[in-house]
């Protein structure tokens, strides 16, 4: 069997190294790994590349070759940097892409598969489909740039895919959480902010905001499985999923989760002076479900449970609890 070549862009990421270890046990793949400035992990099999992808020439170098190219790679943080710093999620985000969306074109690549997310979209009671997006109406105005430059590298994907040559996915997925996610309170977002508060506290745990805002929260190996299904069944040369669970859970309601699954028992305490983003929304993912035969596997308590497991055993988490006793 001749295996194929898949480069994971942001292999040292989230959702790229859970990618990458899923994509390290199939024998239809050699795998490919890129990082920056983190540095790699042990995966029996995977070979590691350091690229910067803003350098155009380096994202042409790593590209010769390959078949699959997975682009996980992302300039991300938390809340913070939304609120007080949003201006740097934009210029790396458009830059990198621009040069890996046009080089896996002219290098003839089978399928490119991109992970946007949901900022574009306005908050809503009801789950949004794909075609729920209206593109003259405001976004909120914390996620104003990134939600717009998140949805012109939607569109370069579908302009690159009319040409013919290369097949292109973007995901927009919700919320995601599980393991490997960021967990230090100055870089990760609210469900792994939330897990690192309620395994650290001994009374109490305090969250930003009212907790009113809901999330839709997808468990990191359902969207593993997507990218599974797209590679495999995606049926033209363009597609664009919703990727997420399908509801929208209240803050106050997943901290409640979260410690029930800590087996602890903390008072909750809410600083409204801190920032927050007051919507709601989910996503619709019928499509995916037609199309991919894809629908989320894991219900929210279980992946609770299972992130909180990972939590407890890793050992830089380890650490935190250990410095307390």
């Amino acid at each position: 069997m001749i295996k194929k070549i898949m480069l994971v862009c942001g292999a040292t990421g989230f959702i790229g190294r859970n990618i990458v270890e899923f994509y390290s046990k199939d024998i239809k793949y050699d795998v490919i790994a890129v990082y920056n400035k983190q540095p790699p992990f042990e995966c029996p099999g995977v070979r590691w590349i350091q690229a910067d992808l803003t350098d155009q020439n380096q994202v042409k170098k790593i590209l010769v070759g390959v078949n699959i190219l997975v682009q996980a790679a992302a300039v991300t943080s938390g809340i913070k940097d939304v609120v007080e710093r949003p201006y740097i999620h934009i210029t790396d985000n458009a830059v990198m892409n621009s040069y890996i969306f046009r080089s896996a074109y002219e290098l003839e690549l089978e399928h490119v598969v991109f992970f946007s997310c949901t900022v574009m979209l306005q908050s809503s009671e009801k789950p949004q489909s794909e075609n729920d997006l209206d593109a003259n109406a405001e976004v909120h105005s914390r996620y104003f740039g990134i939600a717009w430059t998140k949805f012109y590298l939607e569109k370069m994907c579908e302009f690159y895919s009319r040409l013919g040559r290369t097949k292109y996915t973007a995901i927009r997925h919700s919320n995601v959480y599980g393991p490997y996610d960021k967990y230090d309170l100055e870089r990760s977002h609210v469900f792994g902010a939330t897990v690192t508060k309620v395994m650290t506290a001994d009374d109490s745990v305090t969250v930003w905001g009212t907790g009113d805002e809901a999330r839709d929260l997808l468990y990191v190996d359902d969207i593993v499985d997507m990218v599974n299904r797209i590679i495999e069944k995606q049926p033209g040369n363009f597609g664009i999923y919703n990727c997420g669970a399908g509801v929208a859970i209240t803050i106050k309601d997943l901290v409640s989760r979260i410690i029930a699954a800590s087996g602890k028992s903390l008072i909750v305490q809410y600083d409204l002076s801190k920032p927050t983003i007051p919507t709601s929304l989910c996503l619709d993912y019928s499509k995916a479900q037609h199309e991919l035969g894809w629908q989320p596997r894991y219900q929210l308590d279980e992946g609770v449970r299972r992130t909180i497991e990972w939590w407890v055993n890793n050992s830089k988490n380890r650490a935190l609890l250990d410095g307390k006793n």
